[in-house]
């Protein structure tokens, strides 16, 4: 069972490990790559294992106005560190005391001090402390002074089109924008998920024939807006239906709300106030305003069959945790 330190105690037990440190938006292969690491090491040393993150992300702190696109909010990231073997998260208040803090005197306080660190794993462009002046080599010399090892993961990357591309939250983010949903699962290893409650809606889309969940996003979240092959199950588990996602504005009947809604298919079940985990597979079009509702009802019965097809020949990448959520063995 994973541990979540939220502030500054950590279970006894947990303390001297191994601690696999960045922000780890999105869990992607990179970061897969360094838990591993950490795993390995923590294995090594006969030591548990976990993660050191911050919440809000940096970036939200330094400019509230804009928020980030979270890949995974903290409570996917906490299921998807659980996943992977994990023992502990724990997370650093990213206030202006931290964001002014000497990285030398961040290592004391969080590695020494409260987590009591037997070795650290961070990726080779790490950087945190005032100014973003600490760096990997940072924490390599406080490890050669303080007395815990540090292992720097080099950059995961994929060749694409002749180069290599890197493996990054931010290219991650790109690719959703655009709607290249499948793109993105290969840098994260896994498909895009988006985990929430299902809150009421304006019963709309009951009225045409489609009764839809509404999941409210986090601020800043903006993949493209359009319609895309989804499957989808209850956090808890249980069985894995098929459906049509939609994000959007609804621009027919000019709401001027985003959502992300969800259509069942060939299923008549009362899901208010379910957590449902929402993987997207494939983008089926862009979204559109139509002149009648009838235009509408008739694209969303061609849509849907677009979804059938798309679901029927997907194939997940061969990767643990794809392979793990294709087969329903986690609530992926």
């Amino acid at each position: 069972m994973l541990e979540l330190a939220a502030d500054q105690n950590l279970l006894e037990g947990l303390r001297g490990g191994v601690v696999a440190i960045g922000n780890f938006d999105g869990m992607h292969r990179g970061h897969q790559q360094l838990l591993a690491t950490a795993k390995a090491e923590a294995e090594r040393l006969g030591k548990s294992f976990g993660l050191l993150t911050f919440e809000p992300h940096p970036r939200t702190f330094f400019q509230p106005s804009e928020p980030v696109f979270r890949l995974t909010p903290p409570p996917l990231k906490a299921l998807l560190a659980n996943i992977l073997g994990a023992g502990f998260l724990a997370t650093v208040n990213f206030d202006a005391i931290t964001a002014a803090q000497a990285p030398e005197d961040f290592i004391l306080q969080q590695l020494v001090q409260r987590l009591g660190v037997a070795h650290v794993v961070t990726g080779f462009d790490f950087h945190f402390g005032k100014g973003r002046k600490g760096t990997s080599e940072t924490l390599l010399q406080a490890g050669a002074s303080l007395g815990f090892g540090v292992t720097v993961v080099e950059q995961v990357a994929d060749e694409t089109e002749g180069a290599m591309a890197p493996c990054s939250s931010s290219a991650i983010r790109s690719s959703l924008r655009r709607g290249h949903v499948r793109e993105a699962a290969k840098g994260l290893g896994y498909q895009w998920v988006v985990m929430g409650e299902v809150v009421p809606g304006d019963q709309r889309g009951r009225t045409i024939g489609f009764p839809t969940a509404n999941i409210i996003l986090e601020p800043g979240a903006e993949p493209y807006r359009g319609i895309y092959a989804v499957t989808v199950r209850e956090k808890k588990g249980g069985p894995l239906w098929q459906g049509a996602g939609y994000f959007g504005d609804r621009p027919t009947f000019n709401t001027n709300r985003t959502f992300l809604e969800v259509y069942l298919l060939d299923q008549d079940i009362d899901l208010y106030g379910k957590i449902l985990v929402v993987n997207f597979v494939d983008l089926v079009r862009g979204d559109k305003t139509f002149s009648s509702i009838d235009g509408l009802i008739e694209q969303m019965n061609a849509d849907c069959d677009v979804v059938r097809e798309i679901l029927g020949r997907d194939k997940p990448l061969n990767l643990p945790l794809a392979k793990a959520q294709a087969a329903g063995l986690i609530a992926l």
